[in-house]
């Protein structure tokens, strides 16, 4: 790999081959860590509002309706009526729910060797520095 003192490219070097180990875990699962992500934070969010998911995933709308077009057609999404005609929530359905079930194990042991490679200093030093940039 060609050295670089550019932040972006480095950054974006290290967040690929972050991605591509989760990837590589979710795959006998059926998805990646994309996949794993947004159906974590729905999850997580209970029946999100596409804006409040969009918005807690750092996400444009457009591209989270793409991602989430995937995942409902894998039926393991659905969009469910929002407060007004203009909103929908978006719900995991018991598939969904399932699938993370299988999946989490397999991200759990990629978070521990990613952990384990950085210790415990090192990992909380860089969660505060990536928190500071986005």
């Amino acid at each position: 790999m060609l050295p670089t003192t550019c932040l972006c490219t480095q950054l974006r070097r290290a967040s690929r081959g972050v991605t591509r180990r989760y990837d590589d875990a979710l795959a006998a699962v059926g998805f990646g860590a994309a996949q794993f992500s947004l159906l974590r934070h729905v999850q997580r969010l209970g029946q999100p509002s596409i804006s409040a998911l969009a918005e807690a995933m750092g996400l444009d709308r457009s591209t989270l309706g793409r991602n989430l077009r995937v995942l409902q057609e894998q039926g393991l999404l659905q969009l469910g009526e929002g407060r007004d005609q203009r909103s929908r929530q978006v719900l995991i359905s018991a598939a969904g729910v399932q699938r993370l079930q299988q999946a989490l194990p397999l991200w759990q042991q990629v978070q521990d060797e990613l952990n384990a490679r950085l210790g415990e200093e090192r990992r909380a030093e860089l969660m505060q520095l990536l928190e500071q940039l986005a």
